[in-house]
């Protein structure tokens, strides 16, 4: 592994009702403690979730704003870039989130990823009267948002006249620190469009981590690139993983069953079970062993940038403590 992986951290927010238990005016001490915390130590990036409402299904439980926390974190931390998993491109109008971003930027000296996707949570896009288009009208939007922000972030100003998006001389000063803007992460697996939009557009992807599915969805993208005439080795490709870790199975069992009580009181009973399903399946639950094994043969295909999930995070570190002490030093 000659350059080795780089790993990045989920931080709570709420969506995943993963700060229940928590008085909401101690949640952003809770989310600032672990996002210093990263800043500290062996992780690349911190990444907060761009959600309204908690999922499977809204609850009354806090969901914190994606952006606004970009802007505080941006402020609190020195040295860990910061992202978004991902920006929904119609919850916002492009123009405008490319100067919010570009100011962020400024505010983090540096240090702002742009992930950016098309949305899917439909109830979300109703409840806030974003309607719910089709997947193709999502993604022609994402399209145009992509270009709208490019172009503002490398040359200050944009016209531009879409289907979706009309912007006429807006101005995106000052630019970014970031020479060309943020570095783009198209996030999606999408086949026939999403990875031809990131073929087109992307430094990041960010698509399925389950090793058969992630080879699949790389030719997929070599070949849009060749058919553009883009540089797939260019592009580096992350997935993102839901980790449960432990010393020995007894501890991951444990920490199973603390998360199977976790969604039984938030999350309706025929739903439970869909919502461990990512958990069963992730290649990043068991020991370290276990791990670092599943991680090493993802590296082998290209998977070079983990983003990980920590389902307890805000409530107990051993997870992550023992994630930073035997898998990091193992993958870098």
């Amino acid at each position: 592994m000659s350059e080795g992986m780089r790993f990045g951290m989920f931080l709570p927010q709420g969506w995943r009702v993963d700060l229940v238990g928590i008085d909401p005016a101690k949640q952003w001490d809770t989310v600032l403690g672990l996002a210093r915390r990263a800043d500290e130590g062996p992780w690349q990036t911190v990444w907060v979730y761009d959600h309204f409402h908690t999922i499977p299904v809204p609850t009354d439980e806090a969901t914190h704003e994606a952006w606004t926390l970009m802007a505080a974190l941006a402020a609190s931390t020195r040295r860990v870039r910061l992202g978004q998993m991902c920006t929904c491109v119609a919850y916002r109008n492009p123009a405008y989130v490319a100067k919010v971003a570009a100011t962020v930027d400024l505010v983090s000296g540096g240090r702002v990823e742009m992930g950016i996707g098309a949305g899917w949570y439909e109830h979300e896009w109703r409840a806030y009267g974003y309607g719910f288009p089709t997947a193709g009208v999502r993604l022609q939007m994402l399209d145009e948002g992509i270009q709208i922000m490019r172009r503002l972030w490398t040359e200050g100003r944009a016209t531009f006249t879409g289907e979706h998006y009309q912007v006429d001389g807006a101005i995106c000063r000052p630019l970014p620190l970031q020479d060309g803007g943020l570095p783009l992460w198209v996030a999606g697996g999408g086949e026939r469009k999403t990875l031809r939009i990131a073929a087109t557009y992307a430094r990041y992807t960010n698509f399925a981590g389950i090793l058969g599915i992630f080879r699949r969805k790389s030719e997929i993208l070599a070949q849009h690139c060749l058919d553009l005439g883009t540089d797939f080795d260019a592009i580096t490709r992350s997935s993102n993983y839901n980790v449960i870790i432990g010393e020995t199975q007894a501890d991951v069992d444990d920490q199973f069953a603390r998360l199977t009580d976790l969604y039984g009181r938030y999350v309706p009973a025929d739903l439970v079970e869909a919502e461990l399903k990512p958990f069963r399946q992730s290649p990043t639950v068991g020991t370290p062993e276990q791990v670092v094994e599943a991680l090493r043969a993802l590296y082998d295909a290209g998977m070079t940038y983990a983003i990980c999930y920590f389902p307890g995070l805000a409530h107990d570190q051993h997870g992550v403590e023992l994630f930073e002490r035997e898998v990091i030093p193992a993958l870098t």
